[in-house]
């Protein structure tokens, strides 16, 4: 598996659990907002990290640290994603995956074989604006609508997220956000922060008051729901 980036200790990525973040390269999109440009646009192959170094950590750390989270870049484009998954359950982690839900096959499959505790997949914007706001021309919108319905009817737990820009979301779209994701079991709004790794610079956060409204629009469509990143 191609391997950019190991984060040893997290309390962020996993809910109530300690977790280890690996970072995977390559993306099939090009969000021009994505803090992690370097896994999309970047020199791969200069960054890569022996997979072997990452399996000595967690052999270490077993009964230290409860889980693994496997993210991107899009982490479906590596070819062994499952063959990595497997190793890290028969070490006894439980495992969990960020997705921008582009490749259900692969997500059907990783489903299937129980490699899955947890599923992250985000929710870039209302269904028409998916090409704008991934930078593509178009966006196979098929594949993202079974990637969401195999997330809401797996017993699998899982998520969809939004990171909010204000250039790219108004309320209309969180309208039809909420009507989309209806029946899931999880819902969070992500706050937007231009750093350093990002694809493209100057976009802005919508304020955490705006956030809040929008948030309602959620509450009897979406199990939970909340915010993360607002002061």
């Amino acid at each position: 598996m191609i391997i950019c980036g190991f984060e040893k200790f997290s309390m962020v990525d996993y809910a109530d659990k300690i977790c280890c973040t690996v970072f995977t390269g390559g993306c099939n999109f090009r969000c021009p907002f994505c803090h992690n440009g370097s896994l999309v646009i970047g020199d791969v192959a200069a960054n890569r990290i022996d997979e072997g170094k990452v399996f000595d950590y967690l052999e270490k750390r077993r009964g230290l640290v409860d889980a693994v989270s496997v993210t991107g870049g899009e982490a479906t484009l590596q070819p062994d994603l499952d063959v990595f998954f497997r190793r890290v359950r028969e070490l006894g982690y439980l495992t969990k995956l960020d997705t921008n839900g582009l490749n259900p096959s692969v997500l059907e499959r990783l489903l299937a074989e129980n490699l899955l505790d947890y599923v992250a997949m985000d929710i870039k914007n209302s269904p028409e604006k998916y090409p704008l706001t991934t930078g593509l021309k178009s966006v196979d919108m098929d594949k993202i609508n079974e990637s969401m319905r195999l997330i809401k009817e797996s017993e699998t737990d899982g998520e969809f997220r939004t990171t909010l820009i204000e250039e790219f979301h108004t309320a209309d779209d969180m309208r039809e956000i909420a009507d989309w994701v209806c029946g899931a079991k999880r819902y969070y709004i992500q706050n937007y922060k231009d750093s350093e790794g990002c694809i493209e610079h100057g976009y802005h956060p919508v304020p955490k008051s705006r956030a809040e409204e929008y948030l309602l629009m959620f509450k009897d469509k979406v199990r939970i729901t909340g915010l993360r990143g607002f002061d």
